[in-house]
């Protein structure tokens, strides 16, 4: 398998990106959303995070730029003094997964996260999943507690379970974070 790049999406990766997630929501309880987004939704979601956090694909050179994989940031809370957290996701194609495209999104993702000011990354993570606790434990999360009977879905109360990870030392007077600049259609290698 050739090496997949690492590069900032853009709307025109809507299409792949909604391709990953529609069986997730459709299929799991991993997301809590109950209806899968179109395409030209997932492209509104591009263009509303990425005007203030980054959102990050892989894509497979072998495979036409297809979409491997996505991780993105949001806002925390909407409070000032959550301002330097973020929440983040990340997200695998199927023909991709136990493969490391998730920790390399997740690496990548913390490394611009971190040149942006930000200083904590919380994620969520629907119960039961062992593959997402292991993922994001071998990134540096830890645990931080369980929301109980959170979500329903298929019929059913679900809890999440909830990690952190420092992206870097606690500054004492912080800046703002800044937002990243406009996606760049360059690849860069993971």
């Amino acid at each position: 398998m050739e090496p997949l790049f690492t590069r900032d999406a853009t709307e025109a990766d809507a299409a792949g990106i909604q391709a990953i997630y529609a069986p997730v929501v459709r299929e799991t309880i991993i997301s809590f959303e109950t209806d899968e987004p179109t395409a030209s939704e997932m492209a509104r979601r591009i263009r509303t995070i990425t005007a203030h956090h980054p959102w990050l694909v892989a894509v497979d050179p072998a495979g036409g730029d297809l979409v491997a994989g996505y991780a993105y940031a949001t806002k925390h809370r909407e409070r000032a003094a959550y301002a330097w957290s973020v929440d983040v996701s990340v997200y695998v194609a199927a023909s991709h997964r136990s493969r490391g495209v998730g920790k390399n999104l997740y690496h990548a993702l913390f490394r611009r996260l971190a040149d942006l000011g930000y200083v904590n990354a919380f994620a969520g993570v629907a119960l039961p999943n062992p593959a997402s606790i292991a993922l994001h434990t071998s990134v540096g999360f830890e645990p931080v507690g369980i929301y109980r009977h959170v979500g329903f879905k298929f019929g059913a109360w679900h809890d999440a379970a909830w990690f952190q990870r420092l992206l870097r030392p606690l500054p004492a007077s912080p800046p703002p974070p800044l937002s990243p600049p406009p996606p760049e259609v360059a690849s860069r290698k993971t």
